[in-house]
Parts: structure tokens; sequence; C-alpha cells
């Protein structure tokens, strides 16, 4: 499954688009499955709460798409993280070994 990510996203992957070894059925799974894969790519996914960023856009095959939308084999996916709008600081996803601003979420 590849994912292809933008913005912030890709200090987290170190690459545009990234293959996941899963097989999922829901669009859910895979987001699930790419953040355990890149763990700092949490805080720009997630609220603090666990909840999806009200302004995360997720497309399969280029059409928008919802977590309880199916994801068939062979789709690519692709992740729009939340934009920072002045009025609470999300932080900056970083690469592994980088220093950055999201130290505290490194042994998450």
């Amino acid at each position: 499954m590849d994912v292809t990510v933008y913005g912030p996203l890709r200090g987290a992957t170190g690459a545009k688009t990234v293959t996941l070894q899963c097989d999922p059925d829901t669009v859910a799974e895979v987001v699930d499955a790419f953040v355990q894969a890149y763990p700092r790519a949490r805080p720009q996914l997630f609220t603090e709460d666990g909840a999806l960023r009200p302004s995360v856009r997720v497309t399969v095959d280029g059409g928008r798409a919802s977590f309880d939308d199916s994801c068939p084999a062979g789709a690519t996916v692709s992740l729009f993280p939340a934009i920072q709008t002045g009025r609470r600081r999300i932080p900056r996803a970083t690469a592994p070994g980088e220093e950055g601003d999201n130290q505290q979420y490194k042994n998450h």
C-alpha cells in the first residue's frame, strides 16, 4: 500500500511516498498502519485526545475519503496534514534522529 504525504509529514517519513506492508479494509486501517510505522506523524494527524484533526484530509486514488471508506488493494492513499492557523502550535514532525519540536514524542 503506497501512502503519499504532504507538508510537515515528510519530516516524519523522510520521503514523499512510502510503502506500508499492510492489507487494510478501510482508510482508518491505513492511517493506523501509517502512524504505527511513523509515530512522529501522530501529532500532525491527531489531537492529544486521539481524534483526527479537523483539517486533516485523506484521499484514495485522488478522491476525498473518510475513515469509514473502503480502501481497495493497490490504492494510493494521500495524507494532507493539519495546517497551522496560528491559534495553537502543532509540533513539527521530524525525521528519526533529527532534533526538533516534537522531542517529547520520541518515546511514544
